[in-house]
């Protein structure tokens, strides 16, 4: 299936069923008066969160969504029928923008959350409604009001407590199908990786984090080299960036590093200083006698003081120490998040 990350669409809201004007006429009531009862209210339209879905391609030809007007009020005091609701699933993590100001009006977070986009009208009322002591015929009645009609811009992003980094080939794919159950593309070539993919990585038992792998990075990505950095979103919700670098005798890691450092700075400063780990990969291509001697090198370049790890994805070594290292710090990270929200 296509990876569709944003989409625009079209919500209206059903109108409110207009009031009747009626009046009761029954053999020998030669003054009923009036009967006309209320319109129904209008259908209101809906974003529901489903983590069956995973993509917005199904908005690509799909843009347009109704809900059910009211029907009108009849005479005997009847009131018209209220307008379906309508519920227009999309991928957990969507989040809504009024598309012309820019507004944000929700963030689907949670498998089953609903987020109200477009409220229906009202019911109009019947002329039973105006009856008083002054005005026992009253012939007027109250249309119902429109309801609203929205322009709307998804954006959908990724839910993952980790996000990998790299230029293409550092081995991002190959580290996600390591140590979780996705199955992205690998190959020995540039840009196998084509669109976000997401896998479980389970430390234990009961014990298991979300894992980002996104398209790689070159320089200039922000200008749209390559495959640009449209997929960088995925990651801003993400507790800890990994940070591959090829070891391998033909690339230079130190470069590599610095370039993807300065497009993520470009793209967004607050993501550019979350925390973020150095994973030195394909170690096994470097001969014994000198591997340790070269990560020193490149650490030592890179003027890097957080934590660096030395790992074969290929040959998953060092990959378990890694694994239990991230799910100390996410789930420490979430203790915190908690305890800030409980203060």
């Amino acid at each position: 299936m296509k990876f569709i990350d944003e989409a625009t669409i079209d919500v209206r809201a059903g109108d409110g069923g207009n009031g009747c004007v009626s009046f009761r006429r029954e053999k020998y009531i030669p003054h009923g008066g009036p009967d006309g009862g209320d319109g129904g209210d209008g259908g209101s339209v809906y974003l529901e969160a489903d983590s069956g879905i995973n993509t917005l391609i199904d908005f690509r030809h799909a843009r347009k969504f109704l809900a059910e007007r009211g029907t009108n009020g009849k005479g005997r005091n009847c009131t018209g029928k209220s307008g379906d609701d309508r519920v227009v699933k999309v991928p957990v993590g969507t989040i809504v923008h009024e598309d012309e100001t820019g507004e944000l009006i929700g963030d689907l977070v949670r498998n089953g959350q609903r987020l109200l986009v477009a409220r229906g009208g009202f019911h109009g009322l019947g002329n039973a409604r105006y009856k008083s002591s002054t005005n026992r015929t009253p012939r007027q009645s109250k249309p119902g009001t429109p309801g609203e009609k929205r322009l709307l811009h998804l954006e959908m992003k990724l839910l993952a407590d980790v996000g990998l980094l790299g230029m293409p080939n550092a081995g991002k794919s190959t580290l996600i199908s390591a140590v979780s159950s996705a199955r992205p593309k690998i190959a020995d070539y540039p840009f196998t990786t084509l669109h976000p993919n997401l896998g479980v990585v389970r430390a234990s038992a009961h014990r298991s984090f979300v894992m980002a792998d996104i398209p790689g990075l070159i320089e200039g990505a922000a200008e749209g080299a390559g495959l640009g950095i449209r997929f960088l979103k995925h990651l801003s919700r993400t507790h800890l960036l990994l940070h591959l670098l090829d070891m391998g005798p033909d690339c230079d890691p130190v470069a590599d590093a610095k370039t993807i450092t300065a497009e993520l700075q470009q793209f967004d400063v607050e993501l550019a200083a979350r925390d973020r780990w150095l994973v030195l990969n394909k170690t096994d291509l470097i001969p014994q006698a000198e591997r340790t001697q070269r990560c020193r090198d490149v650490v030592k370049a890179l003027h890097w003081h957080g934590p660096v790890f030395e790992i074969s994805a290929l040959a998953r070594s060092g990959t378990d120490a890694l694994v239990h290292a991230v799910m100390d710090f996410v789930e420490n990270r979430k203790r915190l998040d908690d305890s800030a929200e409980d203060g």
